[in-house]
């Protein structure tokens, strides 16, 4: 049976991407007037249609060499190009050094799509799957607004400086560029039991987005930081375990505790066996003088004990070992 795809269902994934094109530009208009709350909503809104794009034309099976590269032109707009703008007009300096950054935001945003296409043909493992080489362009675009996020939730300071604006936004163009491994939410599928968790918590977000958007903004691009260092650890532990490539979760951690305890594995010491009454073997340890170690205190063996305890009871005094 040959399936017939309806024209307007192929459109319908580029349609997305030319909308998440648009809200990008639109933001540069919004910054334009002063209106900086909407120039980072504008963002935002691309972010989230870029990340429906693509999801949308593999579940229709309406995926295109066209629709790839439409794709990548406008991710470099939507978050190397506007962002660029929309930090130049918030801080216009007259020695030309934001533009001179806000050129290599945008530099290294068309940088990061070229790498990008040019891997999707090269064989990579398994694991590499799960990883994007480099912050994404969606994050990158989001966090080089952070400066200007923070100061329109609590107003200027040290985060609102120039030199802090120009410094970070080179920061987050070389973690554009670079190849630190970062989490890829393609491939997080999450199991049975957790869904209704998850969907509870999408309310939770949903409400702290509607109620306060700036912070909730704020808090995720700072958490995103944060797990920059587990998906390093992550990614070299997975190259070092060919075994824990086509595994689940679950099964990972299995073999990472299996791994660590062997780690903590000690030997037990080597003691002198002792033949009991019942022909039991027991280890007691001895020190050099032969005495019986027993915790902290060494003890003479017990019939020399009970001697010398019976000598000194006769006499009627003390050892010195017992005042």
């Amino acid at each position: 049976m040959v399936r017939v795809m309806n024209p307007s269902v192929r459109l319908l994934p580029n349609a997305i991407t030319v909308l998440a094109l648009c809200a990008g530009l639109s933001s540069v208009q919004f910054a334009l007037s002063h209106n900086y709350m909407l120039a980072i909503g504008a963002i935002g809104v691309a972010a989230v249609l870029d990340s429906l794009d693509g999801r949308i034309a593999r579940l229709l099976d309406a995926t295109s060499k066209m629709g790839a590269e439409l794709d990548s032109l406008s991710d470099a707009i939507s978050f190397g190009v506007a962002p660029a703008l929309v930090l130049y007009i918030w801080h216009t300096d007259t020695q030309g050094l934001g533009w001179v950054t806000s050129l290599v935001f945008a530099v290294c945003i068309v940088l990061r799509l070229a790498r990008f296409n040019t891997l999707l043909d090269v064989e990579k493992p398994p694991y590499a799957n799960e990883f994007f080489t480099g912050v994404p362009a969606p994050a990158g675009g989001l966090l080089a607004l952070l400066p200007l996020i923070l100061t329109l939730e609590f107003g200027d300071g040290w985060w609102s400086a120039k030199p802090v604006v120009w410094a970070w936004t080179v920061a987050v163009a070389l973690l554009l560029i670079s190849r630190i491994p970062t989490l890829s939410l393609k491939t997080v599928r999450a199991p049975a039991k957790a869904i209704a968790p998850l969907l509870v918590l999408v309310g939770l977000l949903a409400a702290a987005v509607i109620q306060y958007p700036l912070i909730a903004l704020a808090a995720g691009l700072l958490l995103y930081l944060v797990h920059i260092p587990y998906a390093v650890r992550r990614y070299h532990w997975l190259a070092n375990h060919p075994e824990a490539w086509n595994v689940p979760l679950r099964e990972r951690r299995a073999i990472r505790r299996s791994r660590s305890t062997r780690r903590l594995r000690l030997r037990r010491p080597k003691l002198p066996r002792v033949a009991g009454a019942s022909g039991i073997t027991v280890r007691l340890p001895r020190n050099g003088n032969g005495h019986v170690v027993r915790g902290m205190r060494t003890f003479p063996p017990d019939s020399q004990d009970r001697n010398r305890r019976r000598s000194w009871r006769r006499i009627g005094l003390r050892q010195r070992g017992d005042r």
